[in-house]
């Protein structure tokens, strides 16, 4: 019975995964385009300028991948090692003569670029031309192999995927620690009260959940604006005397991501509060223990599984959170998830864009057995 079921989810979400993240290692769109090229390179021994044969059979193929329509894909897999080699290529394609016998095929491309001339263009080129490489997957990690082959850590300047990747973690992070103080104490006034006012602060709670995360994301800019709805009323009150600069910064990401995911965390903690027997609770405030005592020995530790699992949630969804950060955020509160977009809508980049969503998948598979480590070793406890 569950076969069906099974072969829908492979189809429409294991198997479109897996073909992206396969894209993070694949490298075959050199050796597609110029295919005579890469097998001559491949016997080149990097000494030097390689042979006379390499650039003929480049001169003839340059011509032949426009026609094709394989040249693009492997322009844009050089330039994403060195940028220009697009415009280098475009601009080479169209200056040769492959039928031009009053010239060699290398003096044509030293007249193209002035990069003919150096073998670190050509070794580029053979770097790039096998079936599978770690290229993306290092400058995910802002890594990158010198000439040599020994992995190297990219200049400060070329270095952005840890820091986002930090900023990433930090956001979702606070955004997760800030759902877990706002949402432990309404899920225990939810768990405590008689079902008919617990019923009506659910639907409250819930009722974010049917709209549009577009919509509330929006909304939140026009509450934070600097003539917004907030800053008006604190205007009008006495509280400021100007304007505060509540958006477009990491303020008003923590704001709204708080606002947008808090009800994920509700749930899972009244869930568990909810079935709580509060006989052991009774019975230490019987014994003598204070109510605060009472929580923290008692109370506490049997909520604790609702509340590392709700934080699981919060933090999971924090990870891959574009919308919110993208309209209210600056340009230094971006995520990870703007560099994914950005590769796959923009630069077509699916390369990097495939290696940058395996370090994140990676990440939540950690935390996912992280969480069923934790959930195991506080069952084997409770037997």
């Amino acid at each position: 019975m569950l076969a069906p079921l099974l072969l829908l989810l492979a189809l429409n979400f294991l198997f479109p995964i897996g073909m992206l993240l396969l894209r993070g290692i694949e490298d075959g769109e050199v050796a597609a385009a110029w295919p005579q090229t890469v097998a001559l390179l491949s016997r080149w021994d990097e000494k030097g300028l390689p042979s006379d044969a390499v650039a003929d059979a480049f001169v003839r193929e340059l011509p032949q991948s426009i026609r094709s329509g394989l040249f693009a894909a492997a322009a844009n897999r050089l330039n994403s090692e060195t940028a220009g080699w697009r415009t280098a290529l475009w601009n080479t394609a169209t200056a040769v003569s492959p039928g031009d016998r009053n010239v060699t095929a290398l003096e044509q491309l030293r007249a193209a670029d002035a990069r003919w001339n150096k073998p670190e263009s050509w070794m580029t080129i053979k770097r790039a031309s096998g079936h599978y490489t770690d290229f993306y997957l290092l400058a995910a990690l802002d890594l990158a192999r010198s000439n040599s082959g020994a992995i190297e850590r990219m200049p400060r300047g070329q270095s952005v995927f840890v820091e986002s990747f930090a900023r990433t973690f930090e956001i979702s992070a606070l955004v997760t620690l800030l759902c877990a103080l706002l949402g432990y104490p309404l899920a225990y006034l939810i768990a405590s009260l008689p079902p008919r006012k617990a019923h009506i602060l659910l639907i409250l709670v819930l009722l974010p959940l049917w709209i549009s995360v577009l919509v509330r994301t929006t909304a939140w800019m026009v509450l934070l604006q600097s003539h917004g709805v907030v800053n008006e009323w604190l205007l009008r009150v006495g509280v400021i005397s100007h304007p505060l600069r509540l958006i477009y910064n990491r303020l008003g990401v923590y704001l709204a991501m708080t606002h947008v995911l808090l009800p994920y965390m509700i749930l899972p903690l009244y869930a568990l509060m909810r079935g709580l027997s509060l006989v052991s609770v009774r019975a230490a405030l019987s014994l003598g223990g204070t109510p605060s005592q009472t929580f923290r020995a008692v109370y506490f530790p049997q909520t604790l599984p609702g509340l590392v699992g709700g934080s699981l949630i919060v933090f999971i969804l924090s990870l891959g959170y574009y919308i919110t950060p993208t309209l209210i955020g600056g340009p230094g509160d971006q995520m990870i998830s703007s560099f994914i977009a950005f590769y796959t809508n923009q630069s077509l980049d699916w390369g990097r864009a495939a290696a940058l969503s395996f370090v994140l998948l990676v990440a939540t598979l950690l935390l996912v057995t992280m969480y069923a480590r934790f959930v195991g070793d506080r069952g084997a406890l409770a037997k």
